[in-house]
């Protein structure tokens, strides 16, 4: 585990965290989790702040975005930064608990499933600074197309920052051939919660795969929680 446990919401600085599980029996057999896998992703996503409900999966992309900026602080202080607020940002789907965060920048733009196909966004090349999904890719067929549409709207210099979910000690697995797999709501079986890919510790390479040259893995706490952070080179 860890040396490090987060005890203080990185997004808003508060210190009411609290935790409550969020697996369920269907998925943890679907994904053949071990107990200790269980008790991570667990954290992962249901240790969570009180104060702005953000939990430690949008506590790590939040620090994920800010390391793109090399600030360090609080999430709502870096939106505030002069230079942050000039940026234009495309959320692809709700990030998580960074959503209110997010929308109070003036050049932000969310766009969500029907609306969008992220394998097809609707956006000229080089539109956005920023480009961010949580716990998105996951259920996108083609997930390397997908990560090569953010690289192509996104300006050179650019940062896309995401979250998937990771388990650790595998490698990525696509669930073509498996019975599905959904996310989300237990008693639900939608579309958009369907499963494709299953992410281990080589989810690096599909960003490399979709053009990027530079992906970088930040960890907050290990191995509970993860971000992807990945910059289009200037020189395109």
């Amino acid at each position: 585990m860890s040396r490090f446990l987060v005890d203080r919401c990185i997004c808003c600085g508060a210190s009411q965290l609290v935790f409550s599980p969020v697996l369920w029996s269907e998925l943890i057999q679907e994904w053949q989790l071990q107990p200790h896998e269980v008790d991570y992703i667990n954290r992962q996503q249901g240790y969570y702040c009180q104060v702005c409900h953000s939990n430690l999966r949008s506590m790590a992309l939040a620090r994920a975005l800010m390391s793109g900026f090399q600030f360090s602080g609080l999430f709502t202080d870096f939106i505030q930064q002069a230079e942050i607020q000039r940026l234009k940002v495309l959320e692809v789907n709700e990030a998580g608990a960074l959503s209110p965060y997010l929308a109070s920048l003036p050049g932000h733009l969310i766009k969500t499933y029907p609306e969008i196909d992220m394998m097809a966004l609707p956006f000229a090349d080089a539109s956005f600074d920023i480009v961010c999904h949580s716990d998105t890719l996951e259920h996108i067929p083609d997930p390397v197309v997908g990560l090569a549409e953010c690289y192509r709207v996104l300006k050179p210099g650019g940062v896309l920052a995401f979250t998937v979910p990771i388990v650790v000690d595998r490698l990525t697995r696509s669930r073509q051939g498996l019975p599905n797999s959904y996310h989300g709501n237990s008693q639900e079986a939608q579309n958009d919660f369907l499963v494709h890919t299953e992410y281990g510790s080589d989810a690096w390479r599909q960003v490399i795969l979709a053009g990027f040259q530079e992906c970088r893995i930040i960890a907050i706490e290990y191995p509970s929680a993860f971000a992807l952070l990945a910059v289009k080179d200037k020189d395109f």
